[in-house]
């Protein structure tokens, strides 16, 4: 393993390993009506492709909900992507919620849902293609392989058992964390050595740029999967982030020197 190519490589799971934008759309709009008690609780298929064109937006998946209650009142997709953190308050202000208790009611839907229909649940989701082998190939290479994800790590492991992929439980660093994405990567290379050498695939450019402020993080590589939940103009503005590469999912299958630039 040369110095410049990776012994760990750390990847989030929602965009990057996993699409679970079906699953998002069903399990928001169960929330939104709990919430709001439509007259209509079978949703309009526009609306999901609405919510599909504006997910890169939500940071945490507690505002899904509001997401949907964005588009249903009027709020333009352009405005979505482009102002949603000041939109979020005003409609938790608006509609007298809290994000604790909005998360909570989403995460008991989904339990209910998981405990009655785990397969239903399960077949929701898709993971891209390539993924899973590349993944399974890694297990039997010299680099590590963990998952950094604000998704529980309970969804995780039962969605990698479902496609064949095994990696150890304590390399799942879930929701259940509480951390930040840039203090797990932290404290995980400090467990692993001064010689650890970290790459990081994350779908969500804030993200990857919060580990890029981290001064003791500065040898983490970092990149921006494309296949994920961003924007166009994020991709674009890769070239005012050097230090953040944008990567293909057929870069992903690839050797690592094809992720790195000529």
């Amino acid at each position: 393993m040369t110095n410049n190519l990776p012994n760990i490589l750390a990847l989030d799971f929602d965009g990057v390993i996993c699409d679970g934008l079906i699953e998002y759309f069903q399990i928001a709009w169960r929330s939104y009506c709990q919430i709001w008690k439509p007259a209509e609780t079978k949703p309009d298929p526009d609306l999901a492709l609405s919510f599909y064109r504006v997910r890169p937006a939500i940071e945490s998946g507690w505002e899904m909900p509001l997401l949907i209650r964005a588009l249903l009142t009027g709020i333009t997709q352009e405005q979505i992507l482009r102002e949603w953190p000041e939109i979020v308050p005003h409609l938790l202000t608006e509609n007298n919620l809290k994000a604790q208790s909005v998360g909570a009611m989403l995460d008991g839907l989904r339990d209910n849902w998981i405990a009655e229909d785990l397969p239903g649940w399960l077949s929701l989701h898709r993971f891209y293609p390539g993924i899973a082998d590349r993944l399974q190939s890694l297990q039997e290479s010299a680099v590590k392989v963990a998952i950094v994800t604000t998704k529980e790590g309970r969804f995780v492991r039962e969605l990698l058992q479902l496609a064949g992929v095994q990696i150890p439980s304590e390399l799942i660093f879930g929701k259940e964390y509480n951390k930040p994405k840039h203090q797990i990567l932290r404290e995980f290379l400090a467990a692993s050595g001064k010689d650890a050498t970290i790459w990081f695939v994350e779908d969500r450019l804030k993200t990857l740029l919060s580990v890029k402020q981290q001064p003791d993080l500065s040898q983490v590589r970092l990149f921006l999967a494309d296949w994920g939940y961003n924007t166009l103009a994020e991709r674009e503005s890769m070239a005012q982030n050097p230090p953040v590469q944008l990567l293909s999912l057929s870069q992903f299958a690839g050797d690592f020197g094809d992720w790195l630039p000529d």
